[in-house]
């Protein structure tokens, strides 16, 4: 069976130390599954390029174009790899909108692997206090280790301690994907599963709406 992997990398700049970290990752969990012997599919969700369709999403209540197709990316996935840039000692806005209009438990019982960059080690902390808890909120299974990377760490390879947390939280999620923990992909909502049924007595048109 081959896994698949999305990875949602939130990062603003090209090139873009959050996605140089999203790459490192995708690249460690293709390697640990393929050690199994087991085949991987990785697609990559950057979030850049969906910022006026997440801010439309927000507005309409519906996702359009790319955005819809990387949701559905997400449904499909085994395993998400989430990787944020801190802003304001949190995660960015846009990382937090694309999770927010994601359906109601399109997560649950699916692995999660968080991580997050910063000018300085001192938002490390911002995967116990912000990641952490939104992936528990909807009810994913995040992975034991996170992994956050500080300017200094790109280019401090001589003591290997990024790569090394790189390696410790991939070989956790393939580790998850073996256990069978990621849940099967749920079909997406149906207009009348979101309660728009034109046909129900309840049902009010746009037209009336922008009338009323």
């Amino acid at each position: 069976m081959t896994h698949r992997i999305a990875v949602v990398s939130a990062g603003l700049s090209v090139p873009s130390s959050t996605r140089n970290l999203a790459d490192q990752l995708a690249t460690a969990v293709v390697g640990s599954l393929e050690t199994r012997g087991e085949p991987v599919e990785v697609v990559f969700i950057e979030l850049r390029e969906l910022a006026h369709a997440l801010a439309d999403n927000l507005l309409t209540g519906f996702p359009t174009g790319a955005l819809a197709d990387a949701i559905e990316q997400v449904r499909r996935a085994d395993a998400v790899v989430a990787v944020t840039p801190v802003f304001s000692a949190s995660y960015s806005g846009l990382f937090k909108t694309f999770f927010d209009v994601l359906e109601p438990d399109l997560l649950a019982g699916k692995p999660v692997l968080v991580a997050a960059t910063a000018g300085t080690a001192r938002h490390s902390l911002v995967l116990e206090h912000a990641l952490r808890p939104l992936f528990s909120y909807l009810h994913a299974v995040v992975v034991p280790t996170g992994v956050f990377a500080a300017t200094e760490d790109f280019g401090a390879t001589a003591s290997g301690a990024l790569a090394s947390r790189v390696a410790r939280a991939a070989g956790e999620l393939a580790a998850l994907l073996g256990a069978g923990s990621a849940t099967t992909a749920k079909p997406a909502p149906t207009a009348v599963d979101a309660g728009f049924d034109p046909g129900s007595s309840s049902y009010v048109s746009f037209e009336d709406l922008l009338r009323s």
